[in-house]
């Protein structure tokens, strides 16, 4: 069986996107079966994850309503060993709603996961920002999840909330681990950021906080805005070279 990591945020705006697409091109360029799976309406995955040219717009919301089977959606990307599911047509909507209310509703969701789990070593989830009743649904089939923190104050706030409530969920999943924090967009020239990312490391459990740190980069956004990741584009820059440091941790975690 393979293992299910979900991306979670409390706010958005953290790199969450951003990590998900890399630690996925990552474990691909790695030879592991991969599936990363878009969950969040913005549907900022399919700008960022290496997708052929001319793909199809449709995906997990489509699948969850019964206009698209399952084969329909698992797109190929550019690395053999990474497939992706986008949320899907839901993007192009004003009112979101309903989708929401489909994912929550049904186990559609947690069987897909279930399935892809057997199908492949690691399913990497971008959830959307919050903790509604999507990211609990993807928490429901989750084996493994991270957070990633941008080193900001703001960032603090929401850390405690996010904290309380991956316990409460882990009581009913007791697969559910939290592999630890990732601190995000982090500038050691800025002293607020330093300021913050000391604070994190001082009053958090040292196993409970990653020791690798993802620095602010402009080649990381070039590649996002060329459509790849950042550990394909440029595995040089400081940013690919922490992704690869995180898959590197997480995979000694999931043996």
């Amino acid at each position: 069986m393979g293992h299910v990591l979900a991306v979670v945020s409390q706010k958005g705006g953290v790199g969450k996107t951003t990590t998900a697409v890399n630690l996925a091109a990552e474990f691909a360029l790695r030879g592991v079966k991969t599936l990363l799976v878009d969950c969040d309406p913005q549907g900022a995955v399919k700008y960022g994850a290496g997708l052929r040219p001319n793909h199809t717009a449709y995906g997990l919301a489509d699948y969850i309503a019964g206009t698209r089977t399952l084969r329909e959606i698992v797109l190929p990307t550019t690395l053999p060993w990474l497939r992706v599911i986008l949320v899907g047509t839901v993007t192009n909507e004003s009112d979101q709603s309903a989708f929401q209310e489909l994912m929550v509703e049904t186990d559609l969701l947690p069987a897909l996961l279930a399935s892809a789990r057997a199908r492949c070593d690691v399913v990497i989830v971008d959830t959307p920002p919050g903790l509604g009743g999507i990211v609990r649904q993807v928490l429901s089939a989750s084996q493994h999840v991270i957070v990633p923190l941008q080193c900001e104050p703001l960032a603090l706030q929401t850390t405690p909330q996010i904290l309380r409530a991956l316990e409460n969920i882990s009581l009913d999943n007791e697969e559910l681990t939290l592999d630890g924090i990732v601190l995000t967009m982090f500038d050691e020239n800025n002293e607020v950021c330093t300021r913050v990312a000391d604070y994190v490391r001082r009053h958090l459990p040292p196993d409970m906080v990653f020791d690798v740190v993802v620095p602010r980069s402009a080649a990381a956004a070039e590649a996002f805005a060329a459509g790849q990741p950042v550990v394909v584009r440029n595995a040089s820059d400081a940013s690919a070279r922490a992704y690869a440091q995180l898959v590197t941790e997480l995979q000694e975690r999931f043996q």
